[in-house]
């Protein structure tokens, strides 16, 4: 939920309602994602290690691998066994991801927000209209969108590691 919508639902400020969720209740936004403020020090240090296994992973890859890499969150979608089978089944390996960071996660920081922009303000009659938009909207992005997020993965696990484990805002 947003800012403006608690807002308008409660009839308050949005300054008001800024207030409460960054100053009282200690979060923060984080790749348009409200997170708690601080993170725990066992959360600090997985982003830490992960991130240095996977700088170190990409500087030693040669390019010449025919392994598919694929990076999620954990969710349980993801992490279930059916997913999981599927992806060994078809040799994929799977990224490890530190709990908690959004600002880790190429979705996060780089994808959800051109879509939701992209769909601002749209309406769909039905489920179907919505994923045929969203297959337009996807067809039509260059190839270059996607690996600018993904490269940009190596400078955020640098901040990661030098600010300790922190969120990487930018």
């Amino acid at each position: 939920m947003k800012i403006r919508e608690i807002a308008l639902e409660l009839e308050i400020p949005k300054s008001t309602v800024h207030d409460i969720v960054h100053d009282t209740l200690g979060y923060r936004k984080v790749s348009a994602r409200w997170v708690p403020k601080m993170l725990m020090e066992d959360h600090k240090l997985q982003g830490v290690e992960i991130s240095q296994r996977l700088l170190q992973r990409c500087q030693q890859d040669n390019g010449d691998e025919d392994t598919t890499h694929i990076g999620h969150d954990n969710a349980t979608p993801h992490s279930a066994n059916l997913t999981q089978q599927w992806l060994q089944r078809y040799g994929w390996e799977i990224q490890p991801h530190p709990a908690h960071s959004p600002d880790l996660a190429p979705s996060d920081f780089h994808l959800f927000g051109p879509l939701k922009r992209h769909l601002g303000g749209m309406a769909f009659e039905t489920e179907d209209d919505l994923i045929s938009e969203l297959r337009n909207w996807f067809d039509n992005l260059d190839v270059d969108f996607f690996r600018v997020g993904i490269n940009s993965l190596l400078s955020r696990w640098q901040k990661c590691i030098d600010l300790n484990g922190d969120y990487v805002e930018k």
